[in-house]
């Protein structure tokens, strides 16, 4: 099961405060993956129960988690470098906005560790189409994690009949994680004043 986790180093790194563009690039992705991995396995584990681990060691099911995996945490990274950037532009008074920088810099990495090229393009795109249409002046404040809940629900291998009944539930564990992941950022950025 090991395989299809991301790597435990990206998701366990602590902060003690973001100083950098390098932090910025390295907290966005830690805490999507984070984000993502939790919401996902704990998802999969709560409705399959305790058939999971023969289930994961199923090769079709196996493959359709790993599909999963990408596309939710794509998404996440977005959802997670929309809010950081416009939280820093609004909140921090930040003048240089290098959210598609960053988003492109991680999803360029994570072609090393199985992105991928189909998904790493669809993601890109789908980046792109958002980031144009984006307020960054508050972007932060309007249900900046709703694409990634989305996208839990929409592409979590579960039965469409058994998803409906969970929706709610489903986008609720995502959103408190996001909450939780909100509340780290702002204390760690809480110093943090661009001129």
């Amino acid at each position: 099961m090991g395989e299809y986790l991301f790597p435990v180093e990206k998701v366990t790194s602590y902060f003690k405060s973001i100083n950098s563009k390098k932090d910025l690039q390295k907290f966005i992705q830690q805490r999507s993956a984070h984000v993502t991995q939790t919401t996902l396995y704990g998802y999969l584990k709560t409705r399959i129960g305790v058939k999971f681990t023969a289930m994961v060691e199923d090769d079709v099911f196996s493959k359709s988690i790993n599909i999963a995996k990408w596309n939710i945490y794509t998404t996440a990274i977005a959802d997670c470098a929309f809010y950081v950037f416009s939280y820093l532009i609004a909140e921090k008074n930040l003048k240089e906005n290098d959210c598609k920088e960053i988003y492109l810099n991680i999803l360029e990495n994570e072609k090393a560790n199985g992105l991928t090229d189909e998904i790493y393009q669809r993601a890109k795109q789908e980046f792109l189409n958002r980031h144009d249409k984006i307020n960054f002046n508050k972007y932060y404040l309007e249900n900046p994690f709703k694409e990634s809940c989305l996208a839990l629900y929409n592409w979590a291998p579960i039965a469409d009949e058994l998803k409906t009944l969970d929706k709610e539930i489903v986008l609720n564990s995502m959103r408190l994680k996001w909450n939780l992941k909100i509340e780290e950022f702002k204390k760690l950025t809480k110093n943090l004043k661009f001129n």
